[in-house]
């Protein structure tokens, strides 16, 4: 082995004690002789290594004192170089793993939780990649095909990234038509035409140029316990004094058709227990009914599906995809369209559970 990658295996080997807390602030390292007789190497080949570790603020070397962990390293000063972070990242994943692998998880329960937390996450993560050369601003409905397409969104378009804000429907259409957003997502049902999305954004953008993409149909429904232990089945039922209800934040897509066929059958909010309570995506309305801190909720059968929960089918609805037409017909987002019309795109999301793709790409100009 040569000198000169085994100072860096001798330093490799220091940093991993230091992390994982073998030697502590202000512990005192071997010496020189020390470790030259250990690694069987010259003694320049160890002042290499202590070179390195100190320039990276992990030790400090004083004449007559010996070398010691320095008294200010701090756990980001570690993680902060390259290989030793990724290692790190690993052997927390690989020790989680087995904690939840020993306790009867398997492993397609295992990927699923990560993707639903990453789901959550994308969802509060408002600041782009900083190295992307191309940024598209989202703002709309929460959808789970859109924080698919967050995660993979560098190998449609690449180095490029998508900003996301699920800020509702109705607030992403607002985002775009104020100059916030490059893209918006809403599924607004119109009870007047029976129709989504179109009447909305006329009303919104008048005289304006505007291209809607479908992304998806949705099944939609009442998400319930496993077994659907309180016999939930329709909206009436939500009224009933013992039924605990999680509902959607006001403007987006689910909560304006919930208000909506609450009023077609008279049925006031005030009646239902727990409306009130709202969260901002499916996927928290799936997690509040899996908690047992709600016994229904108005969401997405995939979300349902996720937390292994049972689904009550009422509707069918679709998902639109709305910019600004000059936008639209320009980078990034014309190879994002492109792609959804793809054959490539449709079997992407026509695989996802609870998702029809048969009309994803196809697009109108308003």
């Amino acid at each position: 082995m040569g000198e000169t990658f085994l100072y860096k295996r001798i330093a490799e080997s220091i940093r991993q004690d230091i992390l994982n807390g073998i030697l502590q602030p202000n512990d005192r390292l071997p010496s020189i002789r020390e470790l030259t007789n250990k690694w069987r190497c010259t003694p320049g080949t160890v002042q290499r290594a202590y070179q390195e570790l100190a320039q990276q603020g992990l030790i400090i070397s004083q004449a007559g004192k010996g070398t010691h962990v320095s008294r200010q390293i701090e756990q980001a000063q570690i993680l902060a170089h390259g290989p030793l972070r990724k290692a790190t990242l690993v052997h927390k994943a690989e020790a989680f793993l087995l904690e939840v692998l020993t306790t009867g998880y398997d492993l397609p329960e295992v990927q699923q939780a990560f993707s639903l937390a990453l789901d959550h996450w994308r969802g509060l993560q408002h600041e782009p990649d900083a190295e992307a050369s191309a940024i598209i601003r989202f703002y709309g409905s929460h959808d789970m095909v859109i924080t698919w397409l967050a995660g993979h969104i560098r190998e449609i378009i690449p180095n490029s990234t998508m900003q996301l804000v699920f800020s509702g429907s109705l607030g992403g259409l607002i985002a775009l038509a104020d100059g916030r957003a490059d893209l918006a997502g809403t599924h607004l049902w119109d009870a007047e035409t029976d129709t989504y999305n179109l009447p909305y954004i006329r009303k919104l953008f008048p005289g304006k140029q505007i291209t809607v993409a479908r992304l998806a149909e949705r099944r939609m429904g009442l998400i319930v316990a496993p077994g659907n232990p309180q016999g939930i089945h329709r909206l009436q039922d939500l009224t009933r004094p013992q039924i605990q209800f999680v509902n959607r934040q006001a403007g987006s897509g689910t909560r304006v058709w919930l208000d909506a066929n609450l009023e077609r059958l008279g049925i006031s909010s005030s009646q239902i227990n727990g409306y009130e309570n709202e969260k901002t995506t499916h996927s928290e309305v799936a997690r509040t009914i899996a908690e047992g801190k709600a016994d229904v909720g108005l969401g997405l059968e995939s979300a349902a599906l996720a937390f292994q929960l049972g689904f009550v089918f009422l509707a069918q609805e679709c998902y639109d995809l709305v910019a600004h037409t000059q936008i639209a017909k320009q980078e990034p987002l014309l190879t994002l369209f492109n792609w959804l019309q793809s054959s490539a795109g449709r079997q992407v999301i026509g695989q996802m559970q609870g998702y029809e793709s048969a009309n994803t790409g196809m697009q109108i100009e308003l």
